[in-house]
């Protein structure tokens, strides 16, 4: 956004932060900030919220409460967990643009106006090197293959996953000495998070995704990265004890990896917190290195099918319509 020239009052290093307890000690800085954007509104004619929703959802409050016409792009997970919330995005905002096609549904029954706009990701130009250029680039064996490791995009969820992810790629080696571990690092993370480590880092994920065998990955976004790129995966997920305490009393889903939620069933293994070890991740892992093995192709055929269930190309100028047509209306 900033490489767009939009003004920012904070950035992601300021505001990236995951779980519960954790955000209690930032909640001063988060006061501060929204105290900031409320005066910013006063000058402003249309407001976009993008996900967030622990303070974009007060944003929307604010925003509204000022005659601000509100779009919610990438809209709280009211499907996941905290339903009530529905009835909360529809008083507050003008439209939803959702990502996802069962989103819909439950935000129109609260009164908002919706529309599935489609996934993002399949706005993205296919402009990922080739196998041989991506591991020159990196110096990555030609000859090995690649067992893709994406521990997550903030400094929490590297401090969660990063050596979890390693020692289950150390036993998969163990087993399979010909296979190569390759993390990959988020462009917001700096280098000295991955330092001290025997394991080659890129930071080019999506090319790591489509060149490697299987991957290793945190729940969330990059769960469907990986499914896109047809790569068989394993989903894993750690959090503190006290945020997965709460998680557990919140949580009306059977799954939490985007594949599975799309498919209302179960294509890749999801190892979630207590379930999450290095012996478990490395069993689960090393059934999808064999080309002939039933996992492996069985993930490859359900994998085929998630493209289709996103949308349609063109979902940026969807969203910019809605909010175009927003502004008209608010200046009628």
């Amino acid at each position: 956004m900033a490489a767009q020239g939009v003004e920012l009052l904070a950035g992601l290093d300021e505001l990236a932060v995951m779980g519960f307890a954790e955000v209690v000690p930032r909640l001063e800085q988060f006061r501060d900030l929204l105290r900031r954007v409320d005066e910013a509104l006063l000058a402003i004619d249309l407001v976009i919220l993008i996900d967030f929703p622990g303070f974009n959802m007060r944003v929307a409050r604010a925003a509204s409460g000022r005659g601000r016409p509100v779009l919610y792009y990438v809209a709280p997970k009211i499907w996941a967990s905290r339903p009530g919330r529905a009835a909360t995005l529809a008083r507050d905002t003008d439209h939803i643009a959702t990502i996802f096609p069962f989103e819909t549904e439950a935000l129109r029954a609260a009164g908002a106006e919706v529309t599935f706009v489609g996934n993002p990701l399949l706005d993205r130009a296919d402009d990922v090197p080739e196998d041989r250029a991506f591991r020159r680039t990196f110096a990555l064996d030609p000859t090995r293959p690649i067992l893709a490791l994406l521990p997550g995009s903030r400094p929490q969820e590297i401090d969660q996953h990063l050596a979890l992810f390693l020692d289950a790629a150390a036993l998969v080696t163990d087993s399979r000495p010909d296979i190569l571990p390759v993390v990959s690092r988020a462009d917001a993370l700096p280098p000295s998070l991955f330092e001290g480590f025997d394991v080659a880092v890129v930071d080019d994920t999506r090319a790591l995704l489509r060149h490697a065998r299987v991957a290793l990955v945190k729940a969330g976004t990059s769960t469907l990265e990986a499914a896109l790129e047809r790569t068989p995966t394993v989903v894993a997920y750690r959090t503190s004890a006290s945020s997965w305490a709460v998680i557990k009393r919140v949580l009306r889903v059977n799954h939490v990896s985007l594949p599975n939620l799309l498919a209302d069933r179960a294509i890749v293994p999801e190892l979630i917190q207590s379930e999450a070890k290095a012996s478990e991740i490395a069993s689960s892992l090393l059934p999808l290195f064999e080309e002939s093995g039933t996992e492996r192709k069985q993930q490859l055929h359900d994998l085929a099918d998630i493209e289709a269930l996103l949308g349609a190309t063109g979902v940026a100028d969807r969203v910019v319509d809605i909010g175009v047509e927003l502004m008209d209306r608010a200046s009628a």
